[in-house]
């Protein structure tokens, strides 16, 4: 338990941001599964600049490693070159 005013503080803040954090990095993973799930090549185009957008972003304020949304993009990529 927290001794100190600042600590408690801390840990309300801490709570707050990972509540955010875990919201935006959820929907980014739906977004991406919602891309891998489609299989025509028009609508995937379409799909991929938001999902693109969003994992930059959530690259810039380290929700996500900038590593990791390099690859997730780069594989989206690859999928939707692969459709017909």
């Amino acid at each position: 338990m927290a001794n100190h005013k600042s600590s408690e503080k801390r840990i309300r803040q801490e709570q707050k941001r990972r509540l955010h954090n875990r919201y935006y990095a959820k929907t980014m993973r739906n977004a991406v599964r919602k891309l891998r799930a489609t299989k025509e090549k028009e609508e995937a185009l379409q799909l991929y600049p938001s999902v693109q957008k969003a994992l930059d972003k959530l690259a810039k304020t380290n929700i996500i490693h900038k590593n990791k949304a390099a690859n997730l993009k780069s594989k989206l990529a690859l999928y939707i070159n692969k459709l017909s």
